[in-house]
């Protein structure tokens, strides 16, 4: 019993002393100062490396740092614009005097996208861009966001001032779901709508920390939908960014296709954070946005019937404007669609007719009873002949309110659990109002997102769990907007139950009996005169078909008055009211969005770091599940039998495996799998080598795979509208329309359609490149790719006549593969004095209608089998930079950059599907444009402040950059930025 006694004595005593050992403190106090200009640096960041505690220094340079970690270990002392330096702690300081070097290297960044682990931008195994404090602070651009057009590789589609979508590699368009951007871990895409919010209600500026961009597939680490690449952005940690800092921006939009050419624009930001103890911080971010949008007013004609963009023309019975809405209502096979119920009214007793109608049939019956001629042949040639007609359709002015705004708040709790482990509650909100484009122009009015996470990360692992909560507010779309309110003042057909006096109130055969009688008044005289000329009648009939054909442009203006006699005008009481009405009722009856679809996200990663000897190996795993909780009110997505709508479930894991060998050459394989409940598990391998040449030069290969599960519209859509009937290509879909049992037929093929598996799209990429440092001033970035895209997800028209009137559009699976190729230059150069020269070059190219990788053509959007797949991307897209961040120590800066790209076939128009196909492939096309944009900068350093005034496309040549687009025109603005932290 005492032994045992004195053995428990023993063993308490040495977990006290190995405690006591763990919890040791060792305290480290120094000072922080500019080895240049002398005097304290404020906001340094001193950290341990490998480890989530730190703190920064004061406004004198003082800082004071109490650990537990055991000694020895290294401080990491990292400023913007300055040198990181490294320092070995070996026990208590009191004395740590470290001198900060302005930074004057390129290719000095930290990036941990490439590999979900900080490594040197030079030595990423694949193509990677980043932006960090520095280089948002001194571009030209109004804001970070339109900034992404000056990286190398990246195509910016703008469809408003807040509505940006940037592409990688192709297949470009408006809204593409084919990158992922996330912010602080969290995707933004709205999860009903299927667009990323990016800079409507994304984060703050003043907030960002980085942006790293990864062109290419990412879904090996990144998982679905990072199939073209990935876009993150993170935010500033409020221990290490600590203090008040705002902006105010004002300046002037330009451009000479607005109803007012120069108009004003607003945007304030304020970001306060505090830390408490080393332990407790938070922070807290507002900012606002307002000014008069970017206007859409292309009234080219894109129906295709008879014309094209170029020669397109009002004077076409069935025109259908670019930006003109209402107009896309066609009908049909035009004119000749009317004949059936035309041959019944023909049959009926005059007396027994409408007087409007009962003239025209008692002289067309006389006359055919005189001539012989048939009144089928009468009825074919002269009187409803088959030409296309639409309605008269609203310009996109008096549809959206072009007074764009944007409102974001954020906030975050952070505390620090110990040394290794911090606590992250996070907040991010936002309202916006906007215009975007995608099949149709989407007003976003009051649209609201929320996303709210709750993290626990340490320096070698996280768990984060987050939900975006949506509220597509007032939103509604312009197109069917324009339609109904043409429906609610005068429907296009005849309602059955008002039998034939229905035809004078429709406005389809309004349109069709004012042009016949026209058509027949012009017939007779020409015909009765021929043949008193003493031609045949066959050549008199000719020639008075003739006759009729050359007054045809007269007769359809007079058909389209008669019909439109009483239309609501734009600006009345009675539009306004129209326009409401239909505003307020949702789709499908209305033009309004509901949608409040949620989704829920939990994710896990781990690095082994901390107990492998890294020069063994290198090793992560992680894993996340994700729902999306469909909820429309019925309106969008299509309802279980219950009625509610579908839950959305997907889940994955993957693993990493690094292996540096002899310091020159770096080994990395990872693997992903994931599951969607509606699809087929997927596999993403991905494979890279980095060679280092030495540690400035090294040459890189990869092998990448990505897929993307079909968005939640794809998947789940059910939408009649008035120009066809949307549908998901899922199963449920088909059964529920009984497709499959009607075997509908493919409008462009005419051939039955035989529902094939509907897969997620796959990609396969090749990459190989280089990026080294030469001579500490030259830094230059090359790469390749290859890419074989699988299962690419497209649409089908499809016809299931009698039964569904209405021309079905649903998502669909090209069967064959999709081949692109591109590559990209880099150059950077730092001249003395702090002048840098910079230029890069991208290519990117669809392997289809014998397109070159380096010949001048343009891409097409046509594979060599006819099937359209909607490449949309300039070919060549360039960029110029040459400034100075401190001119001569001044605090002067100034920069300069000339961006452009060549000009590229568009496949994807608006709204008239009919229309969309690869007869018009060649005619659609985006003109090359180029731009300037330029800021001088004064530094404050009083106010610890930052004056800028600066322009983009400042020499005011107006360009569009897809269909149905707005003109960017010039911004022009004045900033004052106040940093507490402000240095460098």
């Amino acid at each position: 019993m005492k032994k045992q006694v004195q053995h428990a004595v023993f063993f308490v005593a040495a977990w006290l002393v190995s405690a006591g050992a763990l919890l040791a403190q060792t305290k480290i106090v120094g000072t922080i100062t500019d080895a240049t200009l002398g005097g304290g640096l404020v906001g340094v960041s001193v950290q341990v490396k490998g480890k989530v505690i730190g703190t920064i220094s004061d406004a004198k340079g003082n800082f004071s740092l109490t650990t537990n970690t055991p000694v020895p270990f290294t401080l990491v002392v990292s400023s913007v614009g300055f040198e990181t330096q490294e320092v070995a702690i070996q026990g208590d300081r009191s004395d740590l005097k470290i001198l900060m070097k302005e930074q004057v290297l390129l290719g000095q960044e930290v990036v941990v996208s490439a590999s979900r682990m900080e490594q040197s931008v030079l030595q990423s195994p694949v193509t990677v861009e980043k932006m960090d404090i520095r280089t948002i602070r001194e571009t030209p651009s109004a804001n970070f966001y339109d900034a992404l057009r000056n990286l190398k590789g990246i195509d910016v589609s703008t469809q408003s001032l807040t509505f940006s979508n940037p592409n990688m590699r192709g297949f470009s368009g408006n809204g593409n779901t084919r990158i992922v951007q996330m912010t602080d871990g969290m995707d933004n895409q709205a999860p009903g709508l299927n667009f990323s919010v990016g800079n409507i209600v994304g984060i703050s500026e003043l907030d960002l920390e980085s942006v790293e961009v990864l062109p290419g597939a990412a879904s090996a680490l990144y998982g679905p939908n990072a199939i073209n690449g990935i876009l993150l952005m993170t935010s500033k940690s409020p221990f290490l960014y600590q203090g008040l800092s705002a902006y105010a921006k004002v300046g002037t939009m330009s451009a000479d296709n607005r109803t007012l050419k120069t108009t004003p624009f607003y945007d304030f930001a304020l970001r306060y954070a505090k830390a408490f103890n080393n332990r407790f911080a938070f922070k807290v971010n507002f900012g606002f946005l307002t000014a008069e949008d970017w206007q859409a007013n292309d009234n080219r004609d894109q129906s295709f019937r008879g014309t094209t963009p170029a020669n397109g023309a009002r004077s076409n019975p069935g025109f259908d404007g670019v930006n003109i809405y209402g107009d896309e209502n066609s009908s049909g096979a035009g004119l000749a669609s009317l004949r059936g119920p035309f041959q019944t009214v023909l049959g009926v007793p005059p007396g027994q007719l409408p007087p409007s109608l009962a003239q025209l049939v008692g002289g067309i019956n006389q006359f055919t009873a005189a001539t012989g001629i048939p009144i089928t042949q009468l009825m074919n040639d002269v009187l409803l002949p088959n030409v296309a007609v639409s309605r008269t359709g609203y310009n996109e002015l008096d549809l959206v309110n072009y007074n764009t705004r944007s409102l974001k708040l954020n906030g975050s709790l952070h505390y620090r659990i110990n040394d290794r482990v911090e606590a992250i509650l996070q907040a991010n909100w936002g309202q916006g109002s906007t215009v975007y484009t995608s099949s149709d122009r989407y007003q976003l009015k009051n649209f609201t997102i929320g996303q709210y996470k709750a993290e626990i990360k340490g320096s070698n692992f996280f768990v984060r769990g987050y939900t975006t909560q949506e509220n597509s507010g007032d939103t509604y779309a312009a197109g069917i907007l324009a339609t109904y309110v043409n429906e609610a003042w005068k429907s296009s057909s005849p309602n059955p139950l008002d039998g034939l006096a229905g035809l004078a109130k429709a406005w389809y055969p309004q349109y069709a009996l004012t042009y016949a009688g026209g058509a027949f008044q012009t017939f007779v005289p020409a015909f009765q005169a021929a043949l008193r000329a003493g031609q045949t009648p066959q050549v008199a009939y000719a020639t008075a078909l003739a006759t009729v054909n050359g007054a045809a442009g007269t007769l359809h203006n007079v058909a389209r008055n008669t019909a439109d006699a009483g239309r609501l005008l734009p600006g009345t009481a009675e539009f306004n009211q129209a326009i409401e009405t239909v505003k307020a009722r949702a789709l499908p009856s209305g033009a309004k969005f509901l949608d409040k679809t949620n989704l829920y996200h939990l994710e896990a990663m781990y690095n082994f770091n901390q107990l492998l000897d890294p020069k063994v190996a290198e090793i992560i795993v992680g894993a996340n599940y994700r729902v999306y909780d469909l909820n429309s009110g019925g309106t969008l997505f299509l309802k279980k039998a219950d009625g509610e709508e579908y839950n959305i479930r997907e889940y994955g894991a993957y693993g990493q495996i690094s292996k540096n060998i002899a310091d020159k050459l770096k080994l990395t394989g990872s693997v992903r799998y994931d599951k969607n409940e509606n699809f087929a598990g997927q596999w993403s391998p991905r494979l890279s080598a980095v060679y280092s040449v030495n540690p400035s030069n090294n040459i890189r290969v990869s092998y990448q795979t990505g897929f993307r599960i079909p968005s939640v519209q794809n998947q789940y859509i059910n939408l009649n509208t008035p120009v066809s009937l949307l549908i998901g290509g899922l199963p449920a879909l088909w059964d529920f329309y009984k497709l499959r049992d009607l075997a509908p037929v493919n409008i462009l093929t005419g051939q039955k359609y035989t529902f094939p598996e509907f897969k997620p799209e796959r990609v396969l990429t090749y990459e190989v490149g280089y990026k080294g440092l030469i001579s500490k001033r030259l830094l230059l970035d090359i790469y390749y790719y290859n890419s074989t895209l699988k299962n690419f997800k497209g649409g089908v028209l499809l016809s299931a006549a009698p039964t569904i009137q209405q021309v079905i559009s649903m998502s669909a699976n090209y069967t064959g593969n999709v081949k692109t190729q591109g590559f990209g230059i880099g150059v950077d150069y730092a001249f003395p004095k702090n002048f840098t020269l910079g230029a890069n070059l991208s290519n990117n190219t669809l392997n289809a209608g014998g397109v070159k990788l380096f010949s001048s053509e343009k891409n097409v959007n046509v594979l060599d089998d006819g099937t359209e797949v909607g490449f949309n991307t300039p070919k060549y897209r360039y960029n110029l930079s040459f400034g100075n961040r401190n001119l001569g120590g001044s605090g002067w800066g100034f920069n300069l950059v000339w961006r452009g790209q060549n000009e590229f076939n568009w496949a994807d128009l608006l709204l008239p599907v009919l229309a969309r196909g690869p007869q018009n492939n060649s005619q659609i096309v985006i003109p090359a444009f180029s731009t300037l944009d330029a800021q001088i900068s004064k530094k404050i350093v009083s106010m610890k402040s930052i004056l800028k005034i600066g322009g983009t496309n400042i020499l005011g040549k107006q360009y569009i950059t897809g269909w149905g687009n707005p003109q960017v025109g010039s911004m022009f603005y004045l900033s004052l930025t106040f940093d507490e932290l402000l240095n460098k």
